[in-house]
């Protein structure tokens, strides 16, 4: 790995965290980018690191992020002189952080192991409204699974509120409520009845585990305190265990049709890391099981996912019996907005 691939990594990392609304995790980025590293065991893994260090592989910035997080939300003293609310200039911000690099070398090692594995809550915004036209389209209990489901704070979308145009969408007694821009007409009033619910992933975490719940913590972004608010508030409400699977290998087993329920398979930003195979065999056993679906057993499948788009990700729910497929808009990847644009 030469100097420029590191610089290049961290450079456009930086620049999606202020695209994201993170000025802080920019300037850390750009620092990491610009500044000249420490000498120690941090330095020499990540500037030895075989493969694709970047956002696009195997994100070994958001994996640096994350345990210099970690440390500061368990009290680290010298970050905390420098993360917000701070506000210092680059080279004091630089300064603590070397510091750190040197001083917490284990720790930092141990979270360099593991990808960033966040469990965005307000992407639960996109999954109440879709929740919501499958209700009003099938009137039925709705059965849900999750792939890449992560700590499982989104199986429980049910249980939060979405406040849009003065409107309340979802429970009447929340744990948690949405409010994310709007754009683009409302969805359907008819409330959603979660019957069933269970999620997978490859690793998945507990809430209710101290070092689990600091994990989901930590790869949210310093200067957006809302957003750790309302993912404190979800783990607070988590109650549904994660299984421990491969996706579609754990979905064969949940698709077979429930008389009197209406069977919603989703996923948000998860489906676009599936190795192709996987998305191929996936996608043909939804499409096959759909193509049994009747009114008193039908199928949805939504997804928030990347479609290369030039703004956020596409919303797209496609129902059975029928194989209707709807462009439900776009969502901003951490729900801050919703383009929507209706069944």
């Amino acid at each position: 790995m030469t100097p420029d691939h590191i610089r290049e990594a961290f450079a456009f990392q930086a620049k999606a965290c202020a695209n994201l609304g993170s000025p802080f995790m920019g300037r850390l980025m750009q620092a990491c980018a610009d500044m000249p590293w420490p000498k120690g065991p941090v330095t020499t893994r990540i500037f030895t690191w075989e493969g694709d260090i970047s956002p696009r592989g195997q994100s070994v910035p958001l994996r640096l992020a994350g345990a210099l997080h970690a440390l500061h939300l368990q009290g680290h003293s010298g970050l905390a002189k420098v993360y917000p609310s701070q506000e210092v200039d680059d080279q004091t911000l630089w300064a603590a952080i070397a510091s750190t690099l040197h001083g917490e070398a284990v720790h930092i090692d141990a979270w360099l192991n593991s990808p960033p594995q966040t469990n965005e809550v307000r992407r639960a915004a996109t999954l109440i409204a879709a929740g919501h036209v499958i209700a009003d389209r099938f009137g039925l209990p709705v059965r849900t699974s999750e792939l890449g489901a992560s700590g499982g704070l989104n199986l429980h979308w049910d249980s939060y509120a979405l406040d849009i145009a003065g409107q309340r969408f979802g429970s009447n007694t929340p744990a948690l409520t949405l409010t994310p821009d709007w754009t683009g007409p409302l969805p359907p009033t008819t409330p959603p009845s979660v019957a069933n619910r269970a999620g997978v992933d490859l690793n998945p975490l507990d809430p209710g585990n101290p070092e689990h719940a600091l994990r989901l913590q930590a790869y949210l972004w310093p200067d957006q305190p809302d957003r750790l608010a309302l993912t404190r508030a979800a783990i607070a409400a988590a109650t549904t265990p994660v299984d421990q699977s491969d996706a579609i290998d754990w979905l064969a087993d949940r698709l077979p049709h429930q008389h009197g329920q209406t069977h919603l398979i989703y996923s948000t930003v998860a489906w676009q890391y599936f190795p192709a195979t996987k998305q191929a065999e996936g996608a043909a056993m939804i499409a096959a099981a759909g193509a049994q679906a009747t009114e008193q057993s039908p199928l949805a499948w939504f997804g928030m996912e990347n479609d290369g788009g030039e703004r956020g990700a596409a919303l797209t729910l496609r129902l059975w019996p029928g194989d209707v497929t709807l462009n439900l808009g776009r969502a901003d990847f951490h729900g801050r907005w919703i383009d929507w644009a209706g069944a």
